[in-house]
């Protein structure tokens, strides 16, 4: 038996990258796994395929995490779909970059639902199924540590609330066993930040061990956190970042 036996664990915005990755490793872990995309509706459910070839249970759930209720009704459907909920990572996010004086209202806007409104909806209704051991964890950012420059207002600031929201969850449902946490990523090779784009090099240069990390290492630390060996681990965030923030 893996560590996340009959877990269900709800990744929002699963289909690529960062999110597909930890949708594999949950799923490879021994939870069912439902998954959330906005548009990708194809690779979402390739990412489910290959849970269930694996002998995986997956749902895949459209959600478009800037709408009120959306982040809500997939908690739901979760439940409806795979009878529980016991562990949710909160992965989508939307990067609104660009100088301070030419960044949109309109943008800022879906910056603020889909990295801080969206999470808070969709753990006040993970709440309300999750028992002790339940685990909320949210995917958040190198900049919560460090800023290298400009352009990056909104991102830092959006996933700065993360962690004050993550610390007041974690004073809320700690008398009911759930622990809530954040890992920050630093660049992580991915079809949004390739290690062989333009900025890729400067990127580098910014962490400790002078590379970028893989979609799997996030995996790796979503893992733990839900597992046995983040049973006591709540209120924080890790940082994954190569040294980013060093």
């Amino acid at each position: 038996m893996s560590d996340l036996t009959g877990k269900v664990a709800l990744v929002t915005g699963g289909s690529r990258g960062i999110g597909a990755a930890i949708s594999r490793r949950l799923a490879g872990e021994g939870a069912a796994v439902a998954l959330t995309y906005v548009q990708a509706e194809g690779q979402a459910r390739e990412v489910a395929k290959e849970i269930e070839a694996g002998g995986g249970r997956a749902a895949v759930v459209q959600a478009d995490l800037t709408g009120p209720h959306a982040a809500a009704e997939a908690v739901e459907r979760t439940v409806r779909e795979l009878g529980r909920l016991d562990i949710l990572v909160n992965n989508a996010g939307f990067l609104a970059y660009g100088p301070l004086a030419e960044v949109s209202a309109e943008d800022l806007d879906r910056a603020l639902a889909v990295d801080v409104r969206s999470v808070f909806l969709a753990a006040q209704a993970a709440a309300r199924h999750m028992g002790d051991g339940g685990r909320i964890i949210s995917i958040g950012s190198c900049f919560n540590g460090r800023v290298p420059g400009a352009n990056f207002v909104v991102q830092a600031m959006a996933k700065s609330a993360l962690v004050g929201l993550t610390k007041g969850l974690a004073r809320e449902l700690g008398p009911l066993g759930i622990t809530a946490t954040v890992v920050d990523p630093g660049p992580i090779d991915t079809d949004m930040n390739p290690a062989d784009g333009e900025t890729a090099a400067f990127q580098r240069s910014l962490t400790a061990l002078g590379r970028y990390g893989e979609a799997e290492d996030i995996a790796a630390a979503v893992a733990f956190l839900a597992g046995p060996g983040g049973r006591y681990v709540t209120g924080t965030a890790l940082a994954v970042d190569g040294g980013y923030t060093v």
